[in-house]
């Protein structure tokens, strides 16, 4: 009897247990939505990043015309002008998303340098000095008497090639954006989809100095001179000289070169981007993959100063010192203002690492602007601007 009261106490206790793990699992699965529902995020994102650009500056490059004589053994000085290839960006931004709503309100500057500077030298001189001479003849009763005089002759000049250039450029660009979660449910139930609209101003500045020396036509030149002469004293004597004199002309030319360009627009921007997680969850870690395209219609104005000026200096070679000359030119100064529309287009494409309250992300982005700079020298060129390399940037949650 005692065995079967055990064996009816046991089964209560096994339905019992059985009965309180069903009841805490019930339990469970209706408080953990309420919990998810009511976890709090971050209200406020701060985002710290930068950008290694491979920059595309395009513009005319000054060249003079005594950059075509040239010796075929260096290489043109204009070479020198390339502006910068690489430059850093900065950015920050800042993220507010009001509790219990799905729009965000953000705000973002991005500022961008680069820099340039080149000094590059040719030069040649002859290898050994020029040799001249003086013959002195004198014939008189007694026979011919003759006398020879060298003279070594050292380069007065150099041919050579000098150019001395400098490149700097500087860009800011700031955003005002209002985005909206527009749910595609294109990407799983764990994706996001963003809509922004807003406004952008663009502001890029560049200066360009150049310097560029040259001597082509460096050269030893010989002159025959011949001297006669007589007179009588103890009889008749005749004196005859002949001299190989060295001239040494060249041309010395030089240019100089100096440009200010700039461009200020503001316009409305549009952008879409969207988050895919492929991996983990929020709670723990996830790892996303991220993209989007963006665009804006730019409106401002076009600036451009441009001086540039030419010097030329010849030297026949003959007289004690060769005495120079000298021509000049120097075209009235360049100011150019105009109004300009500039259309604007990038995209990004990177992976990030996500937590409830920070973000890591690493990636490639691009921006475009069609004509935004006068790139000119004598008349009005546009020329495009544009920024694209690898980025890193890291975001923080504040606030529940």
């Amino acid at each position: 009897m005692s065995e079967l009261i055990n064996k009816n106490d046991n089964r209560a206790t096994i339905r019992w247990k059985l009965l309180t793990g069903v009841s805490a699992l019930a339990l469970i699965a209706y408080v953990s939505p309420a919990i998810a529902e009511d976890a709090s995020q971050p209200q406020v994102w701060i985002e710290l990043g930068g950008q290694l650009n491979r920059l595309q500056d395009s513009q005319e490059i000054y060249a003079p015309p005594f950059v075509a004589l040239t010796p075929a053994p260096f290489s043109p000085p204009q070479n020198a002008e390339k502006p910068p290839r690489y430059g850093i960006d900065e950015n920050v931004a800042l993220t507010f998303q009001p509790e219990g709503s799905n729009w965000d309100f953000s705000a973002s500057i991005r500022y961008g340098r680069a820099s340039s500077s080149k000094h590059v030298r040719h030069q040649s001189y002859p290898t050994q000095p020029f040799t001249a001479y003086s013959k002195f003849y004198r014939l008189n009763p007694y026979g011919v008497h003759h006398h020879t005089n060298f003279f070594k002759h050292y380069p007065k000049a150099a041919r050579f090639t000098d150019a001395a250039a400098k490149e700097s450029e500087n860009h800011v660009i700031l955003d005002f954006q209002a985005g909206k979660d527009v749910g595609l449910g294109l990407f799983g139930q764990d994706a996001s989809s963003t809509l922004n609209v807003g406004v952008r101003i663009a502001q890029f500045r560049s200066k360009s100095r150049s310097t560029l020396k040259e001597d082509p036509d460096w050269q030893f030149k010989t002159q025959i001179t011949h001297v006669f002469s007589s007179y009588y004293f103890y009889g008749p004597h005749i004196f005859r000289q002949t001299n190989q004199d060295v001239l040494q002309p060249y041309h010395s030319f030089a240019g100089a070169f100096r440009a200010d360009r700039s461009f200020s627009g503001v316009g409305p921007s549009i952008s879409w981007s969207s988050s895919v997680p492929f991996a983990g969850n929020p709670q723990n870690g996830a790892l996303s993959v991220d993209w989007g395209v963006n665009a804006a219609l730019l409106f401002g104005r076009q600036k451009t100063k441009i001086h540039h000026q030419t010097t030329a200096r010849y030297t026949t070679g003959s007289g004690f010192p060769p005495p120079p000359i000298t021509y000049q030119h120097a075209p009235p100064d360049h100011a150019r203002s105009r109004r300009v529309t500039v259309p604007n287009v990038g995209g990004f494409a990177g992976i990030s690492f996500n937590y409830a309250d920070a973000k890591v992300s690493l990636g490639y982005r691009a921006d475009f602007f069609f004509g935004a700079i006068d790139g000119g020298i004598d008349t009005r060129k546009n020329e495009n601007r544009a920024f694209n390399g690898p980025y890193a940037s890291v975001s923080i949650g504040l606030g529940d």
